[in-house]
């Protein structure tokens, strides 16, 4: 499955400190929930995935995990977000 998302008004954001916590998290969520990333990339406005997931995973499942929880995260971590 490849996976694409961009923040709000697609903000160059992703920089710094935060491309680094946003991998991280990324790497974490996937593998608390058996995914596995086949290649990624935090780019400055946006985030790329391509990820392996079992075929009882459901797709909007697996994006609501690693939307969501990185949202959070990064929204409690990062003030300035």
């Amino acid at each position: 499955m490849h996976v694409v998302w961009v923040p709000k008004y697609r903000k160059k954001v992703l920089v710094g400190d935060v491309a680094i916590r946003v991998r991280d998290l990324l790497r974490q969520i996937a593998y608390e929930h058996d995914l596995r990333i086949i290649s990624g990339k935090v780019a400055r406005d946006h985030v790329h995935m391509v990820i392996s997931y079992r075929p009882n995973q459901d797709v909007s499942q697996i994006v609501q995990w690693l939307k969501g929880i990185s949202s959070r995260v990064m929204l409690q971590e990062f003030s300035h977000l």
